[in-house]
């Protein structure tokens, strides 16, 4: 799972897009690892698109913390955020690894991408 920023601490929506942005390039790096990248906004923002902006905070945790139950590791972006630091909790809950950086993420082999 790739987890950092989306829109904590800005209501700006074109910080949003850079901070999505961001998750994704670091989600294709670790592809290339080797790896599946999941990224919890990635699922849930169509979703809040066709219910409604509002629903935004009742929608976005509920339903992206649930991907993390299903995921092998966290890859923590750099940048202030509760639901970063959530999904983080739960990795560290349940005794799986955390990285802070790509360097940390060992690669492995698969036959499809390389």
């Amino acid at each position: 799972m790739i987890s950092g920023p989306y829109r904590s601490g800005s209501d700006d929506p074109k910080v949003w897009e850079e901070n999505l942005k961001r998750m994704n390039e670091e989600a294709y790096k670790v592809f290339l690892k080797g790896h599946i990248p999941v990224i919890g906004v990635n699922m849930v923002l169509p979703i809040i698109g066709i219910a409604g902006k509002e629903l935004y905070n009742e929608l976005m945790m509920p339903m992206s913390m649930p991907l993390a139950e299903h995921c092998n590791a966290v890859y923590r972006i750099n940048g202030a955020s509760e639901g970063a630091d959530l999904e983080v909790q739960h990795f560290i809950d349940a005794h799986k690894p955390i990285y802070y950086s790509l360097n940390e993420i060992p690669s492995v082999q698969s036959n499809e991408h390389s």
